[in-house]
């Protein structure tokens, strides 16, 4: 394959755009992960067939492919050397609505909040939201089965998806979702690479049946590995739920027909403040009993972060006492009702209570706006800057708190600082450590922490990913999560699909089992050397001083991406690029 001949095939056929300069390559050849590589080029398709003949004429070069949405991964899937398809820009449109149905026909770009302002002007909502919720788009909230602060109201997206229109990388394109034993042996009988694919999928359900019901963790918020358990006789052998999370290893969505579910007219919030998040934590199945929507832990290092930087102060003064909190919503279809739940709980635990839209609105920035203000270090430390690299580890909610102690001790032998907060009603702990990435002793000592902190989830029947995925950063420690057998059942569902080992090569999980290490192509690893610029303005801040250490202040978190809401970036909203 040669650039030049591949860039030159896919703009004598396609309508959209073609990138291959080197602007357009470093502009996506990172994402909100430690990582960073340098795609092979851009397409910014106008429609499904632009796609098609995408890989099309990827096949004919032998290109690998790379699916990415708004680029807010926290585990290196959205970069890759590959031909980079980003449908954000075009493919954005809910293309259909049915109401009575709760149902809702979009393109892969379709940005969630674009989707749940189409369905609540129908009483009804899109369940997960991301923190990223104004920018993230369905295509890649379906790679990586984004969760969100109200998955205890609605589930995962996989929960949340009724059927896909797919492509593979071979050519084949077709709907998929739940299959009845008669619908799968027609389509296999059938034949044709959909037949082949439905076959070769219900062996490896045979085969492997009660090895996925024995061993994939028993809690609402698994995300790592494949969905393989959606393709039980008890699942409805749902192709399309199994490809959820599969983070463009397999296949490509074309168009997503995505569930909808009622929206509660009545909302209130209630924030109770704890002397630390482990009572916090211990506070959680208590807080479940009450029937909340949404179940948000947040430290006192989020709110030291925010107040260093005089960010969100009056905010925060709407916080009770406390060094830790829980923000429990609660809803319901009436006013007395919605508050009848919140009192029961606040009789018993306390808080205050936060009635009106706007003030709830505030207070859930702090927790959306959390992880920004801790990705710096503050003024009174000393050593590296807070980074992802474990931090969305889930648990059984019932066992939380015994686990946050047993993790912040794990923290504390390595010698690591770390801020707690997260998803507590799904157990989904995130968490912003001082990782030394930038030397090569510092990252043999994170390597040996990964490895610990695994096998403490595992001890705790979790998974390594509650919402973030496994991509680069989470692959190469999935078999003490799963085991041999089960990793071998990942790696034939990968060749299913993707044969070539095309589909973004060497995360999650490869054909051959070839993933690339949790240590490889570090953004900011031993190797970085920031190119020092000659700029007119100072860049003087708080932070640092100089444009270098003023970029080193973006952790992806893409806000600057957001179509809607305030002026954070104009020249986006203006002109939907993404330089």
């Amino acid at each position: 394959m040669t650039q030049t001949a591949l860039e030159s095939a896919l703009l004598s056929t396609l309508k959209g755009e073609v990138r291959f300069d080197n602007g357009a390559r470093a502009a996506y050849a990172a994402d909100a992960s430690n990582y960073r590589q340098v795609p092979i080029g851009v397409v910014l398709p106008r429609s499904a067939d632009d796609i098609v003949a995408t890989l099309a004429a990827c096949r004919e070069h032998g290109a690998p492919i790379l699916a990415r949405g708004g680029g807010t991964s926290l585990c290196g899937q959205t970069v890759n050397v590959a031909v980079v398809i980003d449908a954000s820009k075009y493919l954005d449109r809910v293309l259909e609505l049915d109401a009575r149905a709760r149902l809702a026909r979009v393109e892969p770009g379709v940005v969630c909040d674009a989707l749940r302002a189409a369905a609540e002007r129908h009483g009804l909502t899109f369940g997960p939201d991301p923190a990223t919720h104004s920018r993230c788009t369905l295509g890649g909230m379906i790679g990586n089965n984004s969760c969100g602060a109200h998955s205890v109201m609605a589930g995962k997206t996989v929960e949340n998806i009724e059927a896909l229109e797919v492509l593979t990388y071979d050519g084949a394109r077709f709907w998929c979702g739940p299959t009845s034993e008669t619908e799968l042996d027609a389509i296999v009988r059938r034949g044709g690479r959909q037949g082949e694919i439905y076959g070769k999928l219900r062996s490896l359900r045979e085969r492997y049946a009660d090895l996925i019901r024995g061993r994939f963790p028993k809690l609402k918020r698994r995300v790592s590995g494949y969905n393989l358990d959606q393709l039980l006789p008890e699942n409805g052998f749902n192709v399309a739920r199994a490809l959820v999370g599969s983070e463009g290893t397999c296949a490509i969505t074309l168009q997503a027909l995505a569930r909808l579910v009622p929206n509660p007219n009545e909302r209130v919030l209630l924030v109770i403040g704890f002397e630390d998040i482990y009572r916090a934590g211990d506070a959680v199945p208590q807080v479940l009993a009450a029937g909340p929507i949404a179940c948000e832990g947040l430290d006192t290092g989020i709110i030291g972060g925010l107040r260093e930087r005089g960010l969100k102060l009056e905010d925060i003064a709407l916080l009770p006492a406390g060094n830790a909190w829980l923000m429990v919503e609660f809803g319901a279809e009436t006013r007395e009702e919605v508050l009848q739940k919140a009192s029961f709980l606040r009789n018993s635990l306390g808080g205050n209570l936060v009635e009106e839209k706007s003030a709830m609105n505030r207070v859930w920035a702090i927790r959306e706006t959390g992880a920004s203000a801790t990705a710096l270090k503050l003024k009174t430390t000393d050593g590296p800057d807070p980074v992802v690299g474990w931090e969305d580890a889930a648990v059984d909610p019932l066992r939380l708190g015994d686990y946050l102690r047993e993790f912040q001790k794990l923290v504390d032998r390595y010698g690591y600082r770390t801020s707690l907060y997260g998803h507590f009603g799904d157990g989904c702990i995130h968490a912003r450590i001082n990782f030394e990435l930038r030397t090569a002793r510092g990252i043999a000592h994170w390597r040996e922490f990964l490895r610990e902190a695994s096998l403490l989830v595992v001890d705790y029947g979790g998974s390594l990913s509650g919402e973030h995925g496994d991509g680069q950063g989470r692959a190469e420690f999935l078999p003490l999560m799963y085991g041999t057998e089960l990793m071998a059942a990942f790696r034939e569902f990968k060749r299913i699909w993707d044969p070539l080992g095309r589909m973004n090569p060497g995360k999650l999980v490869d054909a051959l089992g070839e993933v690339y290490r949790v240590d490889e192509n570090l953004r900011q690893g031993p190797d970085y050397k920031p190119v020092t610029l000659a700029t007119r303005m100072s860049f003087l801040s708080s932070e640092g001083d100089g444009f270098t250490r003023a970029a080193e202040r973006c952790i992806g978190m893409g806000k600057c991406r957001a179509a809607e809401g305030g002026t954070m970036c104009p020249s986006y909203r203006a002109t939907r690029e993404e330089r």
